[in-house]
């Protein structure tokens, strides 16, 4: 087995994928809750992906990511016995995992995949957990039954009510809190607005809440700046602060501007046919 090969991958839903990658040292050091960050090739750039789960005896890592930008489609072509061009982790700051009593762990879209290892560590370290799994639609939810067998309790929510609660993950939410149920701390991994909401109304109910930040990241030492983010008013860097930060602490409107600082470049990679077109008509891009 070479370095960074690709040893398994599968679809888990429609755009996302789970693959299986070869890295021994990674697999005996990585922590729930770090990540790693890869280059498909030598002309890619550099994308930060946390780690699903690792395999000590097979000395292999798992990640799951959703084909949302050109590098991810990429990752997505390769196949079984494919190398990988780069690999460097495990980066960033393990979970906090001790007894903390009652979790509530809220996770929405390829969140789901990020959660799975903190679900793991907190079940391990002997908290009850209920797990709140949030998706577009039925056919967009995975380690549904994995995440079920740590969980006391596993509610489900989707935008087109085609499983589970018909509705936003937050209303799920706020149902399970305002029953009056005591949690003791909760974690919330997902889209960037998911969490924003979350993190609003765990602040209502005096719930500590830890959030899981995915901001640009370029060299994942600390050391270029991209990934800074304001937490409680001072700067950061998710890549070795975080990625993990107290969710009602982080300035999410700062963050969301920042995310999307290449927005523009990024859909000219996936549409390369509106530079051309530009081009012809005398446009010139900065």
């Amino acid at each position: 087995m070479s370095r960074f090969e690709i040893v398994s991958r599968r679809l888990l839903a429609p755009t996302v994928t789970l693959m299986e990658i070869a890295a021994p040292r990674v697999a005996r050091k990585v922590k729930a809750g770090q990540f790693i960050i890869l280059r498909v090739d030598e002309q890619g750039e550099r994308v930060p992906l946390t780690v699903a789960e690792h395999d000590l005896e097979k000395g292999t890592i798992t990640v799951v990511f959703q084909e949302v930008g050109y590098t991810t489609r990429r990752l997505a072509e390769k196949q079984v016995g494919d190398v990988i061009s780069d690999l460097l982790g495990p980066l960033g700051r393990p979970t906090e995992v001790k007894h903390y009593g009652r979790v509530l762990c809220a996770a929405g879209g390829v969140g789901i995949a990020f959660i799975y290892p903190e679900v793991k560590a907190f079940a391990e370290a002997g908290n009850e957990l209920t797990s709140v799994l949030a998706a577009r639609s039925k056919d967009l939810l995975f380690f549904v039954d994995e995440i079920r067998a740590l969980s006391k309790e596993l509610h489900i929510a989707t935008d087109d009510g085609s499983a589970g609660y018909h509705g936003l993950i937050t209303d799920l939410l706020s149902q399970l809190l305002e029953r009056g149920r005591k949690y003791d701390y909760c974690i919330a991994i997902g889209p960037l607005p998911m969490m924003r909401a979350t993190t609003a109304l765990t602040r209502e109910f005096d719930l500590p809440t830890t959030v899981s930040l995915d901001p640009i990241m370029v060299d994942g030492t600390g050391m270029c700046g991209g990934c800074r983010v304001t937490v409680g008013g001072e700067v950061k860097f998710a890549c070795v602060d975080g990625p993990e930060f107290d969710g009602h602490q982080v300035d999410f409107d700062e963050l969301a501007k920042r995310k999307r600082a290449f927005f523009e470049e990024e859909q000219c990679l996936l549409n390369p046919e509106i530079v051309r077109l530009e081009q012809q008509a005398g446009g010139k891009r900065g």
